[in-house]
């Protein structure tokens, strides 16, 4: 009788080993499905708040009309991203959105009228909040699919990812050259502290 205690013992230790990591990989997966959303969400959130703020700055650019025409080709291209669902298209058309808006971020830097003017400066909070957001939702995507990558090769929770079909999951491809690559003299200067 002990020999059969023990193999139902056994058994029952292993079902309920395989449906813990099985529950774990669908829970991972899960809340991958869920970032990739929210990266969307920001990034359609982002995309919606740049008709505002090109027509308050539009006064204060007015020859610069290539601008505008990248920001509505950015916006675009945010809108065919977030539909599609593809995660490596919305970092592509949030690099697409942030290089449009780079231009609009150094006149509204250099011009005290813009500064003071408080619906631009709010829209231009929320455009950085908003970016950061995107950011952090990107970083919370890159370490679950870290963390489901390692379960699906790491012993032995790679034997349950074998027999449900787990796969490893892409993760996010970022650009191999710009700016993101290289430190600006901007970055290197030692701010003075005053005592």
């Amino acid at each position: 009788m002990p020999l059969i205690g023990l193999l139902v013992l056994a058994i029952v230790g292993l079902i309920v080993f395989v449906w813990f990591q099985y529950n774990q990989f669908v829970t991972i997966k899960t809340r991958i499905k869920a970032s990739i959303q929210e990266i969307g969400n920001q990034l359609k959130r982002q995309s919606d708040l740049i008709p505002n703020l090109t027509s308050s700055v539009k006064g204060y650019m007015k020859h610069e009309k290539a601008i505008f025409d990248k920001l509505t080709e950015a916006r675009r291209t945010v809108a065919g991203a977030v539909k599609s669902g593809s995660t490596q298209k919305m970092v592509e058309a949030s690099e697409k959105l942030q290089t449009a808006l780079a231009p609009i971020r150094a006149v509204f830097e250099s011009t005290p009228e813009l500064q003071a003017s408080k619906p631009v400066v709010k829209l231009m909070d929320e455009l950085r909040d908003t970016a950061d957001k995107v950011m952090y939702s990107r970083r919370t995507l890159i370490d679950l699919t870290a963390d489901f990558n390692v379960k699906v090769i790491s012993f032995p929770s790679n034997l349950i990812a074998k027999i449900f079909k787990f796969k490893q999951e892409v993760g996010l491809k970022v650009a191999e050259v710009g700016e993101h690559l290289g430190v600006t003299e901007k970055e290197t200067k030692t701010p003075k502290v005053e005592l």
